[in-house]
């Protein structure tokens, strides 16, 4: 098995900084080109780990659910999560319509498929 299917999506990378029971709600997400939007939610305790953001005002009314993987670094001090995606990326990806749906295990397959490690031919 190569090491593109080895990547799991749902789990932070040792090298980000993450530090299990660290609350990042209300941080800042920059991505590769630039900031959007803040730390609304965080899953860290069992299953899937994963952000979800709100992109406002960057794109009004959106929040995007984003895997533990995209983030590349975690500044405790400046209280920033960089993630390794474009805002054009991120912006595209299949929103938040509620705010239950960050358990729904359909968006997370979607969301799998698109941030997956053959999206835009690379690995996170």
């Amino acid at each position: 098995m190569s090491e593109q299917q080895n990547v799991d999506l749902w789990t932070y990378r040792d090298a980000s900084g993450h530090q299990v029971g660290i609350d990042l709600v209300g941080f800042h997400v920059e991505a590769e080109d630039g900031p959007i939007g803040r730390v609304d939610r965080m899953a860290e305790d069992f299953g899937p780990q994963y952000l979800v953001v709100d992109t406002a005002p960057w794109i009004f009314h959106h929040r995007v659910l984003l895997p533990a993987v995209t983030v590349r670094e975690v500044d405790l001090e400046r209280q920033t999560v960089r993630v390794d995606r474009t805002k054009e990326e991120i912006g595209s990806a299949p929103p938040l319509l509620r705010a239950d749906q960050h358990n729904d295990h359909d968006l997370r397959a979607e969301l799998a498929l698109y941030y997956g490690p053959f999206y835009g031919g690379r690995l996170p």
